[in-house]
């Protein structure tokens, strides 16, 4: 089993700045991506950034510019750093993680119990 904690959330002021931060701890051989998805009431959750194992990185365009993805391997986080936050920033934003958790090569998604974002003056 696999565990993603998720912390940095809060309320920020437009223009501000927040950082997410997402460990992944358990059974876990190799992660083979990590990421922030989002999530807003009456709508699909949506990619925001991810990270692969490999250095790949895809953002979602409505962010880019403003948000950067970063991994600290020896630890097994992730991070997302946002900046310039608009009012549309505003949702519940869910950690993924890519594991192999077997040497056989058994791997699946986890995800992360989420962290509140709002945007608001």
């Amino acid at each position: 089993q696999v565990q993603l904690v998720e912390s940095g959330g809060g309320l920020v002021q437009p223009g501000g700045s927040l950082r997410l931060s997402c460990v992944a701890s358990g059974r876990i051989l190799k992660i083979n991506g990590m990421g922030w998805y989002r999530q807003v009431p009456g709508k699909q959750r949506e990619l925001v950034a991810y990270l692969t194992s490999g250095g790949s990185t895809d953002l979602a365009d409505s962010v880019k510019g403003r948000f950067t993805i970063s991994t600290d391997n020896a630890k097994n986080t992730v991070y997302l750093q946002m900046n310039s936050l608009k009012p549309e920033d505003t949702a519940v934003y869910v950690c993924n993680a890519d594991v192999t958790f077997t040497v056989l090569g058994s791997r699946r998604d986890y995800w992360g119990q989420g962290t509140q974002v709002t945007v608001s003056s």
